[in-house]
């Protein structure tokens, strides 16, 4: 009786599928009866004979290259069962800070080069280049050794930067304590701050002193800080409850009026002062408000508020506004103005700027501005 009548296997289960591929990197699925195949096995499977001096070599999962001797079986459970196979009757060179290195096969890993030269994790390896930056070269990456010149790499410590207000701070490591990195930028962690970190694309983020930061996040720009208390006779700083998007901030800023973000009753709320009305009204400026959905801009700004409540200077009643909101003890007059079906929010394209033209039209509707 015969293994494969034993367990019941039929042929098609007793083969395994190798991908072999020549100096081109071209992978083609290959069945071989063997599930221990030797490199000899190998070399055969993908048509080379003895006398064409194969050369196998196993991609393993971390991204190294290891030859496989012609009488030795390679270990397909543990490294996988992609291989390398061609003929090698020469050599080729590399050079790695300096120091030179030959390689039998054309295509190198940056896994193997590192192995090769004794290459610390935590320093990079790239390949130079004239004319254009050099390429960092990562584990699973190939490089092709038989084109004309030595190919010539070098390594540097790898390292990362974060901006704490303007000044920038240089880690080797790819965290930070957000209090290392303030004393690094020679704040005073035992002075109070309101401390955000930005990151390009989203509201920025209320960060703590003892809070790590992943420099590895995409888009990371940097660390703002804002004293929460002066107590040099100036006015107190507006509040920021929370946070809203840059270009928000930046629109807000640009208008210079004072503007606050604040919660109140569950509900978030932003309110600028001094807001400017246009002829027609009884008064020359309201505080306006706007709330700020928790998911925003995700979920859209709808209507606006305003304090005091407006009316026109010949005493004419302005409609869809007869709802009275508290906000922080004072009653804000509702205006339920909303978008149309022709112009829906867009949560790319729509913010606190794109609502404040909505409301500054509304406003100026009313008095045929």
């Amino acid at each position: 009786m015969t293994t494969s009548e034993t367990t019941g296997a039929s042929p098609a289960e007793s083969t395994v599928i190798l991908e072999l591929a020549g100096i081109d990197l071209t992978f083609r699925q290959v069945p071989i009866a063997d599930h221990t195949p030797t490199g000899g096995q190998i070399a055969a499977a993908a048509g080379l004979v003895p006398a064409e001096d194969p050369y196998v070599l196993q991609f393993l999962t971390n991204g190294e290259l290891v030859e496989i001797l012609a009488s030795q079986p390679a270990d397909l459970k543990l490294n996988g069962n992609r291989f390398l196979v061609t003929s090698s009757d020469r050599a080729y060179r590399l050079v790695v800070d300096g120091e030179q290195y030959d390689w039998p096969t054309r295509v190198i890993s940056g896994a193997t080069i590192r192995k090769l030269a004794t290459i610390s994790p935590n320093v990079q390896l790239l390949l130079d280049r004239e004319g254009e930056p050099d390429r960092l070269i990562g584990d699973n990456d190939l490089i092709d050794l038989g084109k004309a010149g030595v190919e010539r790499f070098h390594t540097r410590k790898e390292s990362w930067k974060l901006k704490v207000q303007d000044v920038t701070v240089e880690s080797d490591t790819p965290t930070i304590v957000v209090s290392d990195a303030m004393q690094r930028a020679g704040f005073d962690i035992s002075q109070p701050w309101h401390i955000y970190l930005k990151v390009h694309g989203q509201p920025k983020q209320p960060v703590g002193t003892n809070q790590v930061i992943d420099l590895r996040t995409p888009g990371i720009e940097k660390i703002r800080l804002t004293p929460k208390d002066v107590n040099n006779g100036e006015a107190a700083q507006p509040r920021r409850t929370f946070a809203i998007l840059e270009t928000d901030e930046l629109h807000l800023d640009a208008m210079g009026r004072k503007w606050e973000t604040i919660a109140d009753g569950g509900r978030r709320w932003l309110l600028i002062e001094d807001y400017p009305l246009p002829t027609g009204y009884a008064m020359p400026t309201i505080v306006l408000a706007l709330e700020i959905p928790s998911s925003y801009p995700g979920a859209q700004i709808d209507m606006f508020y305003v304090y005091p409540p407006l009316r026109t200077s010949v005493g004419g009643v302005i409609p869809a506004t007869q709802t009275i909101e508290t906000i922080l003890g004072r009653g804000f007059q509702r205006w339920s103005r909303h978008r149309g079906p022709q112009s829906p929010w867009n949560p790319r394209t729509d913010n606190v700027i794109t609502h404040l033209a909505l409301v500054e039209g509304a406003i100026a509707k009313e008095v045929n501005q």
